[in-house]
């Protein structure tokens, strides 16, 4: 199971906005210290998607990322170190790889942007390709987190969704799926996707699985009794051990990348659900 670091250049993203913003030195140490950790991907995002997100413009957006990836790609640490570009805007995602982006990871599966599959298609890289419904702004109102059956509409929803890439020419085998947990999903649907996680991506394609400090989570943990003394460990976040959990599930569940802010903590997690959920076991994918 690959790792993939989280790079937020945002000043309001969700769990770290404000962080890895103020320059691009201190974007560029913080992607050192994760493949330094265990990272074997970086995807950088420039524009926050958490619900409500305030939406900025295109070329703020490429002013965000395009400077870090191209320092990035000067350093010899990154040479063997595919960079994703989150973004569901075609022109960012253009910029990006021409910078010296690897990946397209697009929130919207290129329902926000007309001309992404068509772009994608042009640039012949892989394409990450996540469920949702709306936008940041409309996708947790009521009608968007509205299924009879989560799983079963996520899948028939993706896969509706990867038809339309294939036939502006992505090829199949060039695009990773991703349910969306915490995309127009209430958490209690989020948790039942990892649940069933394979059962949610159309047949053959590889998984992206991104719970990495998600709502759903803290408010697992926070239905707990509470813990006296409360000591948490001052470095570690406190939805850390309860993305573990989500993160091993993930694996169980046949995820091929997680997507994660604390890379050396999830990589030993990684590490052991892999011996136990994936050694020996050929997958279906």
């Amino acid at each position: 199971t690959n790792i993939m670091g989280i790079l937020n250049v945002t000043p309001d993203s969700f769990s770290d906005g404000g962080k890895h913003n103020t320059s691009v030195a201190k974007a560029v140490e913080h992607a050192k210290q994760m493949v330094l950790a265990g990272a074997n991907i970086i995807d950088l995002g420039g524009q926050s998607t958490r619900p409500g997100a305030k939406m900025i413009s295109a070329p703020e957006e490429m002013q965000r990322v395009v400077p870090v990836i191209e320092t990035m790609r000067k350093e010899s640490l990154f040479d063997d170190i595919p960079i994703s570009i989150d973004t569901f805007r075609s022109d960012v995602a253009y910029e990006a790889v021409s910078a010296g982006a690897d990946i397209v990871n697009d929130v919207s599966g290129g329902t926000l942007d007309g001309n992404m599959h068509d772009t994608v298609a042009s640039l012949m890289v892989p394409y990450i390709l996540m469920h949702i419904r709306g936008d940041p702004g409309t996708m947790q109102n009521k009608e968007n987190t509205t299924y009879i059956d989560v799983v079963k509409e996520v899948h028939d929803e993706l896969r509706i969704q990867v038809l339309t890439a294939e036939s502006r020419g992505i090829p199949r085998w060039n695009i990773v799926v991703d349910p969306g947990v915490g995309f127009a999903k209430t958490g209690p649907q989020s948790l039942y996707l990892l649940k069933h996680l394979e059962r949610s991506a159309p047949e053959g394609l590889s998984i992206l699985a991104g719970p990495s400090r998600k709502s759903f989570v803290g408010k697992a943990i926070d239905s707990l009794p509470e813990v006296r003394p409360a000591t948490p460990h001052p470095d570690v976040h406190p939805r850390a051990w309860g993305t573990a959990a989500a993160v091993t599930a993930s694996v169980a569940g046949g995820a091929d990348i997680i997507r994660v802010h604390d890379v050396r903590e999830m990589r030993d997690v990684v590490a052991v659900a892999d011996e136990i959920y994936r050694a020996g076991r050929s997958s279906r994918r």
